[in-house]
């Protein structure tokens, strides 16, 4: 049950939504095509098992986790309240 001007099943929507956005921006930071041997960021050779693990990864460790505290988010905000929205 919503309550306020939410209609039935409003909550689980933006649930559904939050979690589809994140699905999808994971899906489009994988990996795809043909990997490297080396970096393509520092030149360092990309340990065998990276490669096995994601095939198609183009970055070693370092520098992929370097590219993940770079990646922006979503600046849609859900998680507001009706009023902080109305304002």
């Amino acid at each position: 049950m919503a309550g306020g001007w939410a209609r039935d099943g409003a909550v689980q929507d933006q649930i559904d939504d939050t979690v589809s956005d994140a699905v999808k921006a994971a899906r489009a930071r994988m990996p795809e095509g043909n990997g490297a041997k080396y970096c393509d960021d520092c030149g360092e050779p990309i340990p065998v098992k990276r490669r096995k693990a994601l095939p198609g990864t183009r970055t070693c460790v370092a520098c992929q986790s370097a590219r993940d505290g770079q990646v922006q988010r979503s600046a849609i905000n859900r998680r507001g309240s009706k009023d902080s929205q109305l304002r």
